[in-house]
């Protein structure tokens, strides 16, 4: 990897690239699709990953409940993938949960493979009751979900 690759927190600057980035990817129907204003007030929850000055990598870490909280929205633009940056992105989140005291991190995603190779299990969409019930049963897709539940518990 690059050693000019940045990992950080989004800032408010970065919204505009997260929301280019999240929608080339809901275009290709691979993750729903975020407004802006939704972006603008959960900028907090977003890594962002840049190199030479330019935003390649998204990811978002939102808390769910007490011990639980979810990896969404990552995306990685297409002429940087196989690179793990992927990667990279999910471990900022599951680092940030050690410093919330998150014990367990979850995604949905269409990409099980990739999340199952760095140490998330396939679970049952009904280990994650907050999640359901907080968030799916507003998805136009619901209940008819196509995606995966995966999950990590952290040491």
């Amino acid at each position: 990897m690059d050693s000019t690759l940045e990992v950080r927190k989004a800032a408010i600057p970065d919204v505009k690239g997260i929301h280019a980035l999240l929608m080339q990817a809901a275009v290709k129907g691979q993750l729903l699709p975020r407004a802006l204003a939704y972006l603008y007030s959960h900028v907090r929850n977003f890594f962002v990953l840049v190199e030479n000055g330019e935003m390649i990598a998204c990811c978002a870490l939102a808390p769910v409940w007490e011990d639980l909280a979810e990896v969404c929205s990552l995306v990685v633009r297409e002429d940087m993938r196989g690179r793990g940056l992927g990667r990279v992105a999910v471990e900022a989140c599951v680092a940030e949960c050690a410093e919330l005291g998150i014990r367990r991190v979850f995604a949905l995603t269409y990409q099980e493979k990739f999340f199952n190779h760095i140490g998330f299990a396939t679970v049952e969409k009904d280990v994650l009751p907050q999640k359901i019930w907080a968030d799916c049963v507003h998805c136009p897709k619901y209940p008819d979900c196509d995606e995966f539940a995966v999950l990590r518990v952290l040491e």
